[in-house]
């Protein structure tokens, strides 16, 4: 085995070498990239065609489309990729090509003036969009159909063209994007003080990415957020290498106390009391989590009135006693009060995905849910402490 994975090692290297890097996207995401670009240049083009077809050796898709429909579909999260660079990207590029073209004509010095002019100016206007550098070229040397359009190549059909392929791009994403578990970084303190989120007290930060990305001093082809994400998950994969395969069923608390949306305050208060819980999941008659009530809930709504003269004590008694009749001025049930939706987490999920959840968001519960999402437990941040130190001392 250990000459078989350096035997790959090399090959891996010799690969590299070459400029080719490993693949990592799986076929079914290689197809959906292929028939959203396919989709897109189709869009573009047809609306195009319908628009000037009939005008004869009108000019109705622009060749760059096709490089500007590979980035938007297979490679979203560049920043040369997004709806910005790639609408004015491209027409700032066409714009610089046009004056060049109609300043020095269609040699190859105005060929070289027109894609280093246009990128000059996507710096500053933050629209740098490899593409741009063939439409620079296009309005250069497209000949007499391009140059008889003057100015207007820019608008009509490039900004056409871009426009329609980042609106398909957005819509065809989003109809088609797997549902991936993510949880965003947070790096704002929740509780208005100086000191940093958990996340950033220890380990990389953000300033630490940004100081990296200004010493690299080239453009990176990824969002900074999603290069932050990126780097977090192997983090995470990291952590779950060292310290196993503990996931949340392991840990969990499964004989769980709970309220339905029909429960009256007063006996969610006692099910806290009684049993000295901080939060009570709320479930529907499927046990499917609706919501979570906490203590923090039932003193949000005795504070409710700060024009109240009563003592915060007797405003929480009349919270919890029934009003009589049928109607009322203030919350009777559980479901009044609750907060949702709710932060849950598999049963399956491995117990490193629940750091950022109570550390960086806050939460000191959550819920623990089946593949139907039923509600089968729930973890503390107690729990999360506890199996991260049982998994470091084994």
């Amino acid at each position: 085995m250990p000459a078989q994975t350096a035997a790959s090692e090399r090959r891996l290297r010799w690969w590299q070498r070459l400029g080719l890097q490993r693949q990592t996207v799986d076929w079914r995401e290689r197809l959906r990239d292929s028939l959203g670009a396919a989709l897109g240049v189709g869009v573009s083009g047809s609306v195009g065609w319908w628009l000037l077809g009939g005008q004869g050796g009108a000019l109705w898709l622009a060749a760059p489309m096709g490089a500007s429909a590979v980035l938007l579909f297979a490679v979203p999260s560049s920043p040369l990729a997004q709806a910005w660079p790639a609408l004015a990207g491209n027409v700032v590029a066409a714009l610089v090509g046009t004056a060049v073209y109609q300043a020095w004509g269609a040699g190859p010095a105005a060929a070289a003036a027109a894609v280093g002019l246009a990128l000059l100016l996507m710096f500053p206007l933050r629209c740098v969009h490899p593409p741009g550098g063939g439409t620079a070229l296009v309005a250069v040397l497209g000949g007499p159909t391009v140059h008889a359009l003057g100015w207007g190549f820019a608008f009509v059909p490039v900004g056409l063209n871009a426009a329609l392929l980042v609106a398909v791009a957005k819509l065809y994403r989003r109809a088609t994007a797997p549902q991936r578990a993510h949880t965003p970084p947070v790096h704002d303190n929740r509780h208005q003080t100086r000191d940093a989120a958990p996340q950033d007290r220890i380990g990389l930060t953000r300033a630490d990415l940004d100081a990296a990305l200004r010493d690299f001093n080239q453009l990176v082809d990824i969002d900074r957020d999603a290069l932050e994400d990126l780097l977090r998950q192997a983090q995470a994969q990291a952590w779950q290498r060292r310290f196993g395969s503990v996931r949340c069923v392991d840990i969990m608390s499964r004989d769980l106390v709970t309220a339905e949306f029909g429960t009256p305050l007063e006996e969610a208060w006692q099910l806290l009391y009684v049993h000295r819980i901080k939060a009570l999941p709320v479930v529907d008659r499927a046990r499917r989590v609706i919501g979570i009530v906490t203590l923090i809930d039932f003193i949000k709504q005795a504070r409710l009135d700060p024009r109240d003269p009563r003592s915060f004590g007797e405003r929480v008694r009349r919270l919890l006693n029934a009003t009589p009749g049928p109607s009322s001025d203030k919350p009777e049930v559980v479901g009044q009060i609750m907060a949702h939706p709710v932060h849950t987490v598999a049963s399956d999920a491995v117990v490193v995905e629940l750091v950022p959840r109570l550390s960086d968001l806050g939460l000191h519960h959550v819920p623990v849910v089946d593949a139907e999402r039923r509600l089968v437990g729930m973890v503390t941040q107690s729990d999360l402490v506890a199996a991260l130190y049982r998994a470091q001392a084994g």
